[in-house]
Formats: C-alpha cells, sequence, structure tokens
C-alpha cells in the first residue's frame, strides 16, 4: 500500500484559539446591514423612489404655473430653473429621512429590533449602516427627480460648481438620516415618526427658500431663516446649478454655510452615536 501525503495546500487553516477572527471594523457585517437596507426599499421603490420623484415633479408644475408666469427671473435665471434644485434636494432630505426613521422603529413594533442587536457590529458600524442605506436612497431619489426634470421645458440643471452639488446634497441627507435615526430610537409608533415629519421636517423643507429667495423676506424673518440649517443645504445646493446664491454675496459665505453643517453634522453624529450606545429605548 502507498501512503500519500495530505495536500497541506488545500487543508483548511483555523485561527488559534482566542484569536479574533474580524478587524477593527467587522467590514462583511456592515456590509450585510447595507445591503438588507437598501434591497428592502428598493423592493418597494415605486414607493419609495419614483412616487416621490412625481411628487416633486407636481410641486414643480404647480409652482411654475402658479408663480413663473412672464418670464419671471430670479438670480438671473426663469423661474422653473431656479426652483427645480430646490426641489431635487428637498426630496432627497425628506427621502432620507423616511429611511433612516423606519428601521429601528419598524423592528420595535414587529419585535425584530434584535436583528439589529444581535450581529456581531458595534454602534458605529450599525448607525453607518442605516445612515449610508438613507443617504444611498436619497441619491436615488435625487436622480429620478433630475432625470423627470431634465424633460419639463425651460428647466436647465447645468452644473456651475460641481463640488457644492455633492456638498450639499451629501450633507443634508446625511444630516436628515441622523434626525431619522434618533426619531426612530425616540419614537414608540408610527404616530410619533409622522410628527416629526409634519411638525418639523415638512416645515423646515417649506420655509427654508426652496421657491423664494430670503431677501424677498422682512430682515426679522431672514434672520430666521439663516438659523433654518435646511436653508444652507437648499440654497448651497443650488449654488452649485446657478452659481448664485442667497446665502451671502461672495462664494465665501458658501464656503462658511458648506463647513457649518459639516459641523453640525459631525455633532448631531455624535449625538445620535451616543443615544444609540446608551441602548435608550432599544435594550429597555
Amino acid at each position: 500500500m502507498i501512503e500519500t501525503a495530505p495536500d497541506t495546500d488545500r487543508m483548511i487553516k483555523f485561527s488559534p484559539p482566542g484569536t479574533p477572527v474580524m478587524g477593527r471594523v467587522n467590514r462583511l457585517g456592515l456590509w450585510t446591514l447595507y445591503m438588507k437596507e437598501v434591497r428592502r426599499f428598493f423592493k418597494v421603490q415605486m414607493q419609495t423612489v419614483w412616487a416621490p420623484a412625481i411628487t416633486t415633479m407636481l410641486f414643480l408644475v404647480i409652482f411654475t404655473i402658479a408663480m413663473g408666469r412672464g418670464d419671471r427671473i430670479i438670480l438671473g435665471v426663469n423661474f422653473a430653473t431656479f426652483v427645480a434644485p430646490g426641489l431635487i434636494v428637498m426630496g432627497m432630505m425628506q427621502n432620507a429621512f423616511a429611511n433612516g426613521s423606519f428601521s429601528l422603529l419598524g423592528g420595535k413594533i414587529q419585535g425584530t429590533i434584535i436583528d439589529y442587536l444581535m450581529p456581531p457590529l458595534s454602534n458605529f458600524e450599525l448607525l453607518v449602516g442605516l445612515v449610508g442605506a438613507s443617504v444611498t436612497r436619497a441619491v436615488f431619489v435625487g436622480s429620478a427627480v433630475a432625470l423627470a426634470m431634465m424633460l419639463y421645458p425651460d428647466v436647465s440643471l447645468a452644473m456651475h460648481h460641481p463640488w457644492a452639488v455633492a456638498w450639499f446634497g451629501l450633507m443634508g441627507a446625511i444630516m436628515l438620516s441622523l434626525l431619522g435615526v434618533l426619531t426612530s430610537i425616540w419614537a414608540e409608533k408610527f404616530d410619533h415618526n409622522a410628527a416629526v415629519t409634519n411638525f418639523v421636517v415638512a416645515p423646515l423643507s417649506l420655509l427654508s427658500g426652496t421657491f423664494y429667495v430670503i431677501d424677498n423676506l422682512s430682515p426679522f424673518f431672514q434672520s430666521v431663516s439663516r438659523l433654518n440649517p435646511f436653508f444652507y443645504v437648499i440654497s448651497g445646493f443650488r449654488f452649485g446649478f446657478l452659481g448664485q446664491s442667497d446665502i451671502g454675496d461672495t462664494n465665501m459665505a458658501v464656503l462658511h454655510g458648506a463647513l457649518g453643517l459639516g459641523a453640525l453634522n459631525v455633532v448631531l453624529g455624535l449625538a445620535t452615536y451616543l443615544v444609540l450606545r446608551s441602548g435608550w429605548k432599544l435594550r429597555s
């Protein structure tokens, strides 16, 4: 009988006992969570992507007919071109919030919250996965809205500053995603979620200069508008397309707004992480 040596190259090698299998970041787990959340909203894309695009287009049609007659010019362009960027990023922010505010709340109501808390994911990885999926939905919605608006007469989406489009769109989506996750942690039923949507997100979106420039307001309400972070997202995003903004008279003012949004998201992200790590209304 001839004995053959085992093929050591094909032998399964296991890590010694006590040696961590995962690195500092659970990449596979994070990617799995992210894809789960993306597939969840993409499975019903007619409701989560295309329906918001149609709703936003209706805003454009109605306000263009009501306020855009007589070739009205704002910031050097016609009304339809002026309002289009604001509607795009408004749709992105609202849907980023809708996605971020559902996952943990749905888990609490359906009794599946353990599926988020039990896997070997850190609180930071859980937060990144949820926010990443919400930002992805925002990008899908923004792309769908932009595609539809390209077909609308008299709308030009030529970009003067692509960096501003990318930065303010991303900052707006992240801000609302984090706010959505915070709402999802706090809420105990869908009515709580709807209350934040109706009394916080919707008013701040509509009163942020989407359909007007704040120079038309009285000095008091101009000051109030400048306290609204949604105003900087929408005006900065519009600046990327038109090359002009009502944030300030210089490009430096837009840059300050961009840095301010970045700082706000860092603070909001840290607050969300600390609340998530505490387990408040999740593990108790």
